[in-house]
């Protein structure tokens, strides 16, 4: 079972930031991002919103960096580890703007971007840039179509759909990829059988243990009935954990304690069919997090 983390200080939400992480700045988010590459992280993650509302403000805050340019960032200062968005909220841009800036960056990196899609949620969002709110799940399954067709191998793509209709406009340079890997976010059910229909892999938002097996049979389901059968991984996001013993209040939902028993505990997503997993580490600072990421490569990922 393979395993990645969302970076932390690019995007704030009080749902998961740190309180050290409101000031941190670009040295601490690439010291945890070589960190994760170190220790054998599968990829590395980031956000994507333009724009937070104030009324959302408080919840969100509008501390969200641009994922291809952060990502951009750290391909430069990595050299293994894959960069992934999760998610980008692609209905806000046209498919060749986004293609042309994920192929631009698949390319300067050697292969190494996994594109991770989302309707998104915050509708003043969506009006600002001129994009369609109330039809954005519709929007996002012709941007996918597009999207494959534009980040392919053809230096002239061409996409005919009731949205986006282009042909004979070429970009270059190509992704260094030969096909993107793109996978779907999202747990409602039109997401789950979008990721299933139209993605090479599926990224929940949280869902909790009990309910990931049922939509991880669902999109298999879905996915017979329409005879796919090619390569497809399904994600899962761990609960907050802490290898060791805590020596502070790491709250309730954390999971803590010896790097065999987290192991035990993380197999049963595997058990479930789940093939990434994504973790997350409480800590009052970078260097103890870069501590939890190390301790996590070494000590806990063997035993997954």
């Amino acid at each position: 079972m393979r395993y990645g983390i969302q970076l932390p200080v690019q995007s704030q939400s009080i749902l998961y930031t740190e309180p050290w992480e409101t000031t941190a700045g670009p040295e601490d988010l690439l010291a945890v991002a070589r960190a994760a590459e170190a220790a054998g992280f599968a990829y590395v993650a980031v956000c994507d919103h333009v724009a937070v509302p104030r009324r959302l403000a408080a919840a969100m805050s509008t501390v969200w960096y641009d994922p291809v340019a952060t990502l951009a960032y750290l391909a430069a200062a990595t050299g293994r580890v894959r960069l992934l968005s999760h998610v980008a909220v692609v209905g806000l841009r046209h498919p060749l703007l986004t293609a042309k800036q994920y192929a631009t960056l698949d390319h300067l990196s050697g292969g190494r971007l996994v594109l991770g899609v989302g309707a998104g949620h915050v509708a003043e969002e969506f009006e600002a840039l001129g994009a369609d709110f109330a039809r954005r799940g519709a929007v996002l399954d012709e941007t996918i179509d597009a999207l494959r067709a534009a980040l392919g191998p053809e230096e002239y793509p061409e996409h005919h759909g009731k949205l986006y209709d282009f042909e004979g406009l070429g970009q270059r340079p190509r992704p260094a990829q030969p096909r993107v890997p793109l996978w779907v976010g999202g747990s409602s059910a039109p997401a789950v059988r979008r990721a299933a229909l139209k993605g090479d892999g599926w990224l929940p938002q949280g869902d909790p243990r009990e309910r990931l097996a049922g939509r991880i049979a669902r999109i298999r389901e879905l996915r017979e009935r329409a005879g796919l059968s090619g390569p497809f991984s399904f994600g899962a996001i761990a609960e907050p954990l802490h290898v060791g013993r805590p020596a502070w209040d790491v709250g309730r939902r954390c999971l803590s304690g010896s790097p065999d028993a987290l192991a035990e505990s993380l197999r049963a997503y595997r058990a479930m069919g789940v093939d990434q997993l994504q973790v997350r580490f409480r800590s009052r600072g970078r260097t103890e997090l870069t501590d939890q990421i190390a301790a996590f490569g070494a000590e806990v990922a063997p035993g997954l």
